[in-house]
């Protein structure tokens, strides 16, 4: 495959992906930001500010690993956050990061993780056979120095490699997978596991 191609590919899954996320209201106004690993150690991400529910090609620019960009188009500004995890993470190729209501209000109220124990669905997470498990999603505080955040984040994949996602305080979750469908699968698990946790918390569980 052609470069040209491999960004067209990558491109068009983005694009496709934000529609999906955006008429579920999981990515509010110019929320959210989404990449995916190219051919020759570069990346193809949302350009910053764009509205996520409305991309197109125009909107999907190409950075090196280090997250610069390779054709003057500004990245989001949470691009050290991608960068971080291509570089952690060989086999992540597609990283989504949404900003649900649930995530945002269960980050707010929660301490450093939350923990999602028994659950038949969290075998749509890699590893995970059985309901007879808890996952430990951390939550790390908001932080408007990405690159901090970012070796923040890094810092606890060291010690806890095999997490599927993390949130940030008030501001929503990364995921990431293998490809598109993987990491669309981890984004309607994690949602529905949160979505579960709320209510529950709701009725006092």
């Amino acid at each position: 495959m052609s470069d040209d191609a491999a960004f067209h590919r990558a491109a068009d899954q983005l694009i496709a992906a934000g529609r999906f996320l955006f008429e579920r209201g999981w990515v509010p106004a110019t929320s959210g930001n989404f990449s995916a690993r190219l051919p020759g150690d570069r990346i193809a991400l949302t350009v910053s500010g764009r509205h996520k529910g409305r991309l197109s090609r125009d909107d999907i620019l190409i950075a090196d690993m280090a997250g610069n960009s390779l054709d003057a188009r500004k990245p989001s500004a949470e691009t050290p956050l991608h960068v971080s995890l291509y570089a952690r993470l060989p086999h992540a190729n597609v990283i989504l990061h949404p900003h649900t209501v649930e995530s945002t209000v269960l980050s707010r109220v929660s301490g450093e993780r939350i923990a999602f124990q028994s659950y038949e669905l969290l075998k749509a997470f890699p590893g995970i056979k059985t309901h007879e498990t808890t996952l430990n999603v951390p939550i790390f505080p908001n932080d408007q120095d990405t690159q901090r955040l970012a070796r923040t984040v890094d810092g606890y994949m060291h010690q806890h490699p095999r997490i599927p996602a993390y949130l940030i305080r008030e501001h929503g979750f990364y995921t990431w997978g293998e490809d598109i469908d993987a990491v669309l699968r981890h984004v309607e698990a994690l949602q529905f596991l949160l979505t579960c946790e709320l209510e529950l918390r709701k009725i006092g569980r």
